[in-house]
């Protein structure tokens, strides 16, 4: 793939659980959006927690069929209540993927596959929530992928649980997508209270440098509740600081791709 083609592909990943993966992947592109960007979100989670956050019902069609079947992309994208953004939703089928894709020798190029086989032109850019594992389905999402944007929990321990993920980037680089390099590390569940976050970031920036967005998602109640009333947190509280940080993190994301 290109370097410049459009769309720009980006795989949200982090093999560890509860960081806001999928957090980020609504609410970031629902802020690309907001600014006018077209976004096509990809469910790559079993739990298919980004479609639930989106409101989507309807899941006869899946990345599942995407990935396993064989269906065309455009038979699976739905849009959704946010103009400018749209999904190919997941369901629980996606939890035999590894078993069923391990004889098949395309088994970690079928996303870019599918991707080159599908018109793309309508979007700017699309994202792909991973789950929770360095999985067959996260390693597709690498490989198709021009980017990785990883969020990072200002916890203790957090840099460490990078390694793994680094590696594998560093593994599919050597392989399948030589062009794949990391967007960007953004800081999650950052607590303006708690000197623990502050240590993070400070260890992460000197770790990773700029790789690390100067924008920093705080805790957030209205994060959290967003998703239970399949809503954005753009929709439910613009106001929010939860809100203000993703259409902040926008701003920064596309500020990096102009310059």
């Amino acid at each position: 793939m290109s370097e410049h083609a459009l769309p720009r592909i980006i795989a949200i990943a982090n093999q560890k659980g509860g960081v806001g993966k999928t957090t980020t992947t609504i609410n970031l592109g629902a802020a690309l959006a907001a600014l006018g960007k077209r976004v096509l979100l990809v469910d790559l989670d079993p739990q298919g927690n980004a479609s639930t956050g989106l409101g989507v019902e309807n899941r006869d069609l899946s990345s599942y069929d995407l990935l396993i079947e064989g269906a065309p992309l455009s038979d699976i994208v739905q849009k959704t209540n946010v103009d400018g953004l749209d999904l190919v939703p997941a369901t629980t089928d996606l939890s035999s993927a590894d078993v069923e894709l391990s004889d098949n020798e395309k088994r970690v190029i079928l996303l870019r596959n599918a991707f080159r086989a599908a018109d793309l032109g309508r979007y700017d850019y699309i994202f792909m929530d991973c789950p929770p594992s360095l999985s067959l389905l996260t390693v597709n999402a690498l490989v198709a992928a021009h980017s990785v944007l990883v969020p990072l929990q200002a916890e203790f321990f957090a840099l460490e649980g990078l390694s793994q993920l680094m590696l594998t980037v560093r593994q599919v680089r050597e392989g399948a997508n030589a062009d794949l390099r990391i967007e960007g590390v953004v800081l999650t569940m950052y607590d303006l209270r708690n000197n623990l976050s502050k240590l993070v970031e400070d260890d992460a920036r000197q770790t990773l440098g700029d790789l690390v967005y100067q924008t920093k998602i705080p805790r957030n109640v209205r994060l959290s509740e967003a998703p239970s009333f399949a809503q954005t947190v753009l929709e439910y509280d613009g106001s929010s600081t939860g809100a203000l940080a993703y259409k902040a993190l926008a701003g920064e994301i596309l500020a990096r791709h102009d310059a």
